[in-house]
């Protein structure tokens, strides 16, 4: 028997190191956790509400929205409780088969919003650079059929992604310097497996995110050119601003997952990796429901109506 072989075990918990800050410092940043993680919840279930009873927002372009906003509560779901218990508590425990899940539904969540924000561009792209047959196209069908195919998709390549993770054999090192169960933490403290992992990640992930780049980017190359042909500045406006939200989260999402995945780690201390990690997890699923909403005049309009109905409707009990 080998060293490796004689030092393997069976690994039932990991322990996440979280943050390594002062105790006031800890305390501030729980507080500001979880005032984000509630403004989180709130606004997005705002938004699903919203959609789901407004008749002006039963459009595409909203049905995909709370779509959004369903990602972004299983996200939250998923990461903030466990994350906020480690922080207040200097580091926590998580079983195997809570790291493994954790795992699942955020590499889900990821995977599904670079896909459904590939479908909102190419909805953008219809609405601005084909208005004459948007609705002719984008009918209420075949958004459904989107979001079908963007969940199936996504399950497919989570659980091709998963399956590896669980051939990992892990030796006595089971303290994870993260504050949920990422990737390459998990390849970190694992003694052996990890070369099928890699090409596994190798395989799927740059089709995965690359593929809804160019994607995006080839949509809003032609519906700036299109904008650009349009002969008044006011219709010029009002064109880019039916696509200037969804542009701005595609902005955020992006720029803060490549920070973590796809730009070079030379130099990058652990605690700027789990500073860029807090965007994508905690930051994008907050500022996506502020984003469609402030400057959105549907949605205000709709929380305008909602509150007067409400009014008129409580003197009454």
């Amino acid at each position: 028997m080998t060293n490796l072989e004689s030092n393997l075990t069976t690994v039932t918990e990991f322990f996440l190191l979280g943050f390594h800050v002062s105790q006031v410092l800890r305390i501030s940043l729980f507080s500001l956790l979880l005032l984000i993680t509630c403004c989180t919840l709130c606004g997005n279930l705002l938004i699903i509400t919203l959609v789901s009873t407004s008749r002006n927002l039963h459009t595409p372009m909203y049905f995909f929205i709370s779509q959004l906003s369903i990602t972004d509560i299983l996200l939250t779901i998923d990461i903030a409780p466990i994350m906020l218990n480690i922080v207040l508590n200097n580091g926590g425990t998580i079983t195997f088969i809570g790291c493994i899940t954790q795992f699942f539904f955020f590499s889900f969540s990821e995977i599904f919003e670079c896909l459904l924000l590939t479908v909102m561009s190419y909805d953008r792209y219809v609405a601005i650079c084909n208005p004459l047959r948007y609705t002719s196209i984008i009918t209420h069908e075949y958004c459904a059929k989107l979001v079908i195919v963007c969940w199936l998709v996504t399950l497919l390549i989570v659980v091709c992604d998963s399956l590896p993770i669980l051939k990992l054999k892990f030796c006595q090192r089971t303290i994870i310097d993260h504050f949920f169960c990422d990737l390459v933490p998990l390849m970190d403290v694992a003694c052996s497996g990890t070369q099928l992992v890699q090409l596994e990640v190798s395989i799927l992930g740059p089709p995965a995110f690359f593929i809804p780049v160019i994607i995006i980017t080839v949509s809003y190359i032609n519906i700036i050119i299109t904008i650009l042909k349009i002969p008044t500045n006011m219709n010029r406006q009002k064109a880019f601003s039916t696509c200037s939200s969804h542009l701005a989260v595609v902005s955020i999402f992006y720029c803060s997952l490549f920070s973590v995945y796809v730009f070079p780690t030379k130099g990058k201390t652990l605690t700027i990796s789990k500073a860029l990690s807090l965007l994508y997890t905690i930051f994008t699923p907050f500022i996506n429901p502020i984003i469609y909403s402030l400057r959105n005049k549907d949605i205000m309009k709709a929380v305008r109506e909602e509150i007067i109905e409400k009014s008129l409707w409580f003197p009454q009990l």
